[in-house]
């Protein structure tokens, strides 16, 4: 923004009150009461039979700049205009000049205020603005249909989104008009009335009340042509086979599959690959078995902490990687076909695609379908980086096929996979180097919190190079070396055997036939879908990483009852999805579990927030399991006990959590956690104490000091 922009800006503000002041200061608003208007009807009338022309453009210029200033008595000049003009000059008039004022005042707010609460509230205003894009003539046209809602209001709070200002104008002419031709037809009947309260006689009572309804059936049939432009190509079948076809047997397709078997509909569950998705095969099972293990080599390295003059531990890496599909097949029958056939689910093994809304192709066989769940997850992302195809790669899906541990890891990332499976692969004795553009490992959390992770992994041996790119893979006689490059241009090589690709998933959305059906696409990559999880075809919802914008197995399963429920019950219960309260944990040693904000959003946001620390150092119970290391970080509102975030680092954090996300959820305070009972010595009790933690620090010194003289008092 431009200095001289920004004075424009401050400069229209002032004109703008200025000429606000003045209306009421010089007593112009006493001209813009029913009382007046009956008082001067005849005066006003002769006007008009004398020089019609004038008087309707002095009439339009005085209702536009009332209008365009958010004055007080566009009602009264609505009025005027139906006791002036009559029912049909008065409408147009009426219509005209408040389309105009409206469009006037929308302009001037976006103005002046837009730019500056776009820099202050932007990543919510983004929300809104995405909102407002797909549907904005829709929200216009309903708040504009109800009359109670003041039109001002509308004109300002519409300026601050991303609306088009042709579709302001051409809505908000259609949205009046009805309410304007109530009001001109109770000014045609200005002689009976008496007081505003008049207004409300039998004929104009009901005209408010067809008014009040009008926006319900204007919605339903907007809904009704919605769906009519977006089916009217497909032949929709007169009988379905089925209620539901789920696309993808991960987290979220098998509980959508389940839920619609637990409600007696007939769903088929199609997955082209293995039931259980990535969760179960290549994400959160082995990576936890993985880590499980390789933590006892953690404690065998500690050994001399817990009394032992020195423990070694002998194994074998190949052992160690089958015992994490010993655990994977242990899992499997959980979701196997099986028993998902039991529980009333057809399971079919094969790709699908996509026909049409009601059709999906699978292994040569259509099947007929009343609403289809896509929930096809998401994919490692490969970087186009230069060389890369001629080195060693893994990623996070094909790692677990190794049986020899490379000598020297290189991990390109470091978010939570990378940084889980770094510190796995060097306790089992790789040598291992993250690398990240970022500045700091895990860049979702504080930077504080990601420090404490850093320096284990320093301590256990990994070698960061924080703040460069790679730049180019090279294949050499000596082995494979990876250039990082940082923001002055400055490179380094990075030897190395192999490399995991840790650098993000990316939805899979192709391949399948949305592309055919035109299913928006999301600007990070996801299916678009409003917040009953329906994509713009409104019989196709969506579910899980492909629907984003977590990437979490237990936020796929949430989604999954919001889609199968809506998917099912759609046309008399719908229910939106809630991401208010989001957990997740990062299971590195130590963990690192977060729910709501961090100290980092909350100052992006300028939300002002009191922070409350508890060491676990201070914990017995820490100290007894030589895991005496961690804080809890919780972010309150300044004065009071409602938690707006939580991060916990040290051993189980993400155990430890879910009493503060309950909390959360359901609106209990730091006070009520202190005020109960957490068994001794547990780990738990971190929570307590930080709870304590804030309580002290809000005691009143004056209440302390009378406590003070009263206990003197008792003493005699």
């Amino acid at each position: 923004m431009t200095r001289s922009k920004s004075r424009f800006r401050v400069l229209a503000a002032l004109i703008f009150v200025a000429l606000i002041v003045a209306f009421f200061a010089l007593g112009w608003n006493r001209y813009f009461t029913l009382v007046a208007l009956t008082q001067r009807r005849a005066e006003l009338d002769g006007f008009y039979r004398d020089n019609p022309v004038i008087f309707i453009g002095g009439f339009i210029a005085i209702y536009l700049t009332a209008t365009a200033l958010s004055l007080p008595g566009a009602a009264v000049l609505t009025l005027a205009a139906g006791a002036l003009f009559g029912f049909g000059i008065g409408t147009a008039v009426a219509s005209v000049s408040s389309t105009a004022g409206a469009t006037l005042a929308f302009l001037l707010a976006r103005f002046i205020l837009r730019e500056p609460i776009l820099r202050r509230y932007g990543d919510r205003l983004a929300t809104i603005d995405a909102g407002i894009k797909r549907d904005g003539s829709v929200y216009l046209l309903s708040i504009r249909l109800i009359p109670a809602v003041p039109f001002f209001l509308v004109n300002i709070l519409m300026a601050l989104t991303a609306i088009r200002t042709l579709t302001f104008v051409l809505v908000s002419a259609i949205g009046m008009l009805p309410g304007t031709m109530v009001y001109i037809y109770a000014g045609t009947q200005l002689a009976i009335l008496h007081s505003m309260s008049d207004i409300l006689s039998p004929r104009l009572l009901l005209a408010f009340v067809l008014l009040g309804i009008f926006p319900l059936f204007a919605r339903w049939g907007y809904g009704i042509a919605q769906r009519r432009r977006t089916y009217a190509r497909y032949n929709r079948p007169r009988r379905f086979d089925y209620n539901m076809v789920v696309v993808g047997a991960g987290s979220a397709g098998l509980v959508s599959a389940l839920i619609a078997a637990t409600v007696k509909a007939k769903v088929a569950l199609i997955e082209k690959d293995k039931m259980g998705g990535d969760c179960l095969n290549t994400g959160c099972v082995p990576s936890k078995a993985l880590i499980r293990s390789t933590r006892l080599l953690s404690y065998a390295h500690r050994a001399s902490e817990f009394g032992f003059k020195s423990l070694s531990i002998d194994f074998d890496f190949a052992q160690v990687m089958e015992r994490v599909q010993r655990v994977v097949r242990a899992i499997e029958p959980h979701d196997s076909p099986d028993r998902y056939t039991a529980l009333g689910v057809e399971c079919i093994a094969g790709e699908a695609r996509i026909r049409d809304p009601y059709r999906v192709e699978v292994n040569g066989r259509v099947l007929t379908t009343r609403t289809i769940v896509v929930a096809t997850g998401a994919e490692p992302i490969v970087p186009p980086i230069p060389g890369i195809a001629d080195v060693p790669t893994v990623t996070s899906e094909t790692i677990w096929s190794l049986r020899a541990l490379p000598p020297r890891l290189l991990v390109l990332g470091g978010g939570p996979i990378g940084c889980e499976l770094a510190q796995c692969f060097a306790r089992l004795g790789s040598k291992v180097t993250i690398v990240d553009m970022a500045p700091r490992l895990l860049t979702k959390e504080d930077p504080e919190i990601a420090e404490m992770v850093a320096d284990r992994f320093r301590r256990e041996g990994i070698t960061l190079v924080l703040g460069r790119k790679a730049a180019a893979f090279d294949k050499r006689l000596e082995g494979s070396v990876l250039v990082a490059e940082s923001a002055l241009g400055d490179t380094v090589e990075i030897p190395f055997d192999l490399t995991l690709l840790a650098l993000g998933r990316r939805a899979r959305v192709k391949g399948f036939g949305l592309e055919e059906l035109g299913v928006r696409i999301a600007d990070q990559g996801t299916i678009e879908a409003d917040p009953y999880l329906r994509t713009n075809i409104p019989n196709i919802h969506v579910c899980g990483d492909v629907a984003g914008p977590y990437q979490f197995t237990h936020v796929a399963s949430q989604q999954a009852w919001y889609a199968s429920v809506n998917a099912l019950f759609g046309r008399f219960y719908k229910v939106r999805a809630d991401y208010r309260i989001v957990p997740w944990t990062t299971f590195t040693d130590p963990e690192v579990a977060r729910v709501g904000l961090s100290e980092d959003e909350a100052r992006a946001r300028n939300i002002a927030v009191e922070i409350t620390r508890y060491d676990i150092a201070d914990l017995d119970r820490a100290i007894t399991d030589e895991e005496a290391h961690g804080i809890v970080k919780i972010l309150t509102p300044p004065g009071r006990d409602t938690i707006l975030g939580v991060t916990i680092v040290g051993q189980d954090a993400g155990d430890l959590i879910a009493e503060l996300v309950l909390a959360m959820k359901q609106r209990i305070g730091l006070k009520k956690i202190f005020g109960t009972i957490h068994i001794y010595p547990t780990l738990a009790e971190a929570n307590k104490y930080a709870a304590g933690s804030w309580q002290r620090q809000h005691v009143s010194p004056r209440m302390l000091a009378m406590a003070e003289r009263f206990q003197t008092w008792q003493r005699g």
